[in-house]
Formats: structure tokens, C-alpha cells, sequence
């Protein structure tokens, strides 16, 4: 038995934060989506199936021979595992062939290799329905990923699943007396690696704190959970509230609540980031702030493939692509989502609702900003400045996005245009 981990319908729902990665490479708790369904099926190899685009980068990323290879479903039987699946199972099912399905979007298959054979088709979500046919369906209730906004509802339980994992397989390191510890100190998992300097206070009342590999947490921070800190990452004198997670390579010193910071991402000085999620490589500059709560108490509209809709949630705040960038005393307003390498100036107002992906915002104006080849040469500065190389597909796939956006941002900038000239 083989594991294949393919995207699932309607990834576009998910950007800006599925523009530039597959929808199981999300981070939800201390760990991605990948990550999750890996630990669930440890004993079986995987492959990997993604929209085209993102192919060489992606098998970079996961250190894979081939992705989107029709061929290698020939050759065993095969788990089939949707990557916006939330798995609530903390093993992997047994017994026959079997298809689960949710609102008739399939999550799961276990096939074997006649059946697949048998059924084989030009594309994986043709052979997914053509298993469906054979094998039939089962309706299952489930937690499926469809918005950003839905990534932040399910942190919290999702921190304290991948701390359940964790206390059982990480060494752990013992709390530094000075440390001032507020509830169950079995609550909290300190890795013995990370360095946490006094005066600090861990609070796990409410819920668990992970402190990962070689973190650095320096003075006047306090860390409420439940809440996870990713590895390598730095907090100066931060205040991480409930429900956040913060990825690999950060450095944070601003308040931050239940938000998801996915890595190598900058919020270094004075300001607030709430009920949000926010890409790599990503620099907020200082006493940027975002609103994640209307004043009139009523639920917070997203702009989503070209229109807005209502979230149905009251607290929602900002969605940021990777590379986006902000100067000091930005203000983004409630649901706002910026686009990968966007970069915002300080106006003094409230952001418009929607950033499309490689503009410059100042003055109320959109504009194409110094053109893709000056911002990825920003970006690969940025990384260096990690030790980190930006690859050549890397590059190769900003290339391709800024094509494949050309259109939209466009339009967004000629509309911008004539709502200014009208005042």
C-alpha cells in the first residue's frame, strides 16, 4: 500500500495563501496539513499530486522524485488522502476498498492496484470519480478546509492535538526556575534547544504551549495558550495570545492573537496581528495594525475569486501572500487580503479590501511597483538574509504568477484609478 496526497476542488478559495503552495502544505497548529496526514500514515510512501504550476517547486519541497505521475498509481495499491481534509482519525483506517466522501467532494480512497488499473484515467481527479462509481461513495461529516478563515477556526484544537502528539515524542527540556509559569507546567513543552529568558511568563490555563528547536525568547514576553512557537524562530518581548501559531525563522515583538504566521515571516516591532494568516517571507513594518472586528459587531465580508462574501464569523482580520510587505503605520482594515510580493506604504487611511498580487500601494493608488524582476531580486535578498537561497523554479514560478495575474491587476489598477480621479 502506497499513500497519494493530492489538493482537492476549489484551491483558488484559498488564496492568496494557495497561490504560491499546495493546499496540504497550510500550516494549522504547530504542524501542516502534510505533516498531519504523514503522521497518520507513517508507514506508507507517498506521492504527490498538485495544480501544474507548482510542481517543481513543490518537489523540492518535499523531496520527491515525481509529482503529478499518473503512472505511479499503476504499480500498488494506494490511500488516496484530500490535503484540505482536517483528519480526525489518529489512525489510518483498515479493511476494504472504500471511498468517503463530504458535500460530494472526495476525501479519501483505498484502492487496490486492479481497481486502479482498471480504472485508470487521463487526469487524478477522473480516476478519483471513477472510483467513486465503482467502489461508491460514503457521505461523511468532516472538517474540510474551504477559506483562509477556516485555517484560524480550527487552530486552537489543532494546537492541542499536535501537543497531545508531541508530549509523548519530544524530549523536553526543563523550565528555567526564573521563568514565571501560570497553570500545569505538564502543559508546556520546551524544547532542549530553545533558549527562554527571564522575566517571561508561560501561561497555560487555557490551553498548551510548544516552544520548538533552538527558539529564542528574550525578556518582557508573555505567551498565553494554547499557542506554539515554530523553530529558529525569535520573540522580543512579544505578547502571543491564545490560539497562535507561529512558524519556523520568525522574529516577532508585537501582539499577535489567534493568528498563523507560516514562517520565516517579520512582525520584529510594535504592533498588532489578529485572527489572521500570514505567508513567508512576509515583513510587517513597525506599528502596522490590522482591525479583525467591525465596529457595529457584524460579520466580516472577504473578497474571494473576484467578489466579496460574508464569512459568517464576526472576528476575522487579514490574509497576506508571501513576500508582501508593509511600511510603518499601516492600518488593514477587517478582512482585508493582500497579494504574494504586494507591497503597502503608509497612507494614514484604512487599506481598500483587496491587494492584488504584485502592486505597490501609496496614496491611495495602485500601481505595478518597479516590476517583477526588482521584486524578485528583493525577495531573494530578503531570504539571504536568512542563509536561505531562492532556487531558480522559485523564481521560474513568481515568473509564471506574475503572468497568470496580469489580467486582474490590471483591472484593479484602472479601477483604482478612476475611483481616485472621481474622489
Amino acid at each position: 500500500m502506497k499513500l497519494c496526497i493530492f489538493e482537492g476542488r476549489n484551491v483558488e478559495r484559498l488564496f492568496p495563501l494557495t497561490m504560491t503552495r499546495a493546499t496540504y502544505e497550510l500550516r494549522c497548529g504547530n504542524t501542516t496539513l502534510l505533516e498531519k496526514i504523514q503522521r497518520r500514515h507513517p508507514a506508507l510512501d507517498a506521492c504527490y499530486f498538485v495544480r501544474d504550476y507548482l510542481a517543481e517547486v513543490l518537489a523540492q519541497r518535499v523531496r520527491a522524485d515525481a509529482v503529478n505521475d499518473m503512472s505511479i498509481l499503476k504499480t500498488d495499491d494506494f490511500t488516496f488522502v484530500n490535503g484540505k481534509w482536517m483528519v480526525e482519525e489518529s489512525k489510518p483506517p483498515e479493511g476494504e476498498e472504500e471511498v468517503r466522501t463530504h458535500r460530494g467532494e472526495v476525501l479519501f480512497v483505498r484502492a487496490k492496484r486492479e481497481t486502479i488499473n482498471r480504472n485508470m484515467a487521463p487526469s487524478l481527479s477522473l480516476l478519483l470519480d471513477n472510483l467513486s462509481d465503482e467502489i461508491g461513495a460514503r457521505e461523511i461529516e468532516a472538517t474540510v478546509l474551504s477559506h483562509p478563515w477556516d485555517l484560524i477556526a480550527q487552530n486552537l484544537q489543532a494546537i492541542q492535538d499536535d501537543f497531545n502528539n508531541a508530549k509523548s515524542n519530544k524530549p523536553r527540556a526543563e523550565i528555567p526556575k526564573k521563568i514565571e509559569v501560570e497553570g500545569d507546567p505538564e502543559n508546556i513543552i520546551i524544547a532542549e534547544t530553545a533558549e527562554v529568558h527571564p522575566p517571561t511568563v508561560l501561561d497555560a490555563t487555557r490551553g498548551p504551549i510548544i516552544v520548538e528547536d533552538r527558539v529564542k525568547i528574550y525578556p518582557f514576553t508573555r505567551i498565553e495558550g494554547p499557542s506554539c512557537i515554530g523553530r529558529d524562530t525569535q520573540v522580543f518581548e512579544g505578547k502571543i495570545r491564545e490560539g497562535t501559531s507561529i512558524g519556523p525563522n520568525c522574529r516577532i515583538g508585537s501582539e499577535i492573537e489567534e493568528s498563523i504566521i507560516h514562517g520565516h515571516s517579520n512582525m520584529r516591532h510594535t504592533g498588532f496581528l489578529g485572527h489572521s494568516y500570514m505567508g513567508e517571507w512576509v515583513n510587517l513594518g513597525a506599528l502596522t495594525t490590522n482591525s479583525d472586528l467591525k465596529n457595529d459587531y457584524t460579520n466580516v465580508q472577504v473578497y474571494v475569486q473576484g467578489k466579496l462574501i460574508d464569512t459568517g464569523e464576526m472576528k476575522v482580520g487579514c490574509f497576506l501572500g508571501d513576500h508582501a510587505k508593509t511600511g510603518i503605520g499601516v492600518l488593514l482594515s477587517t478582512g482585508v487580503v493582500v497579494g504574494a510580493m504586494s507591497n503597502i506604504l503608509s497612507t494614514g487611511d484604512s487599506l481598500p479590501k483587496y491587494i492584488p498580487p504584485f502592486c505597490w500601494y501609496f496614496g491611495g493608488k495602485l500601481s505595478r511597483g518597479l516590476g517583477i524582476t526588482r521584486m524578485i531580486d528583493t525577495a531573494e535578498k530578503a531570504m539571504a538574509r536568512r542563509n536561505v537561497t531562492m532556487t531558480q523554479e522559485e523564481k521560474n514560478l513568481y515568473q509564471k504568477l506574475h503572468g497568470m495575474t496580469r489580467d486582474e491587476r490590471e483591472q484593479m489598477i484602472e479601477r483604482r484609478r478612476r475611483k481616485v480621479a472621481i474622489g
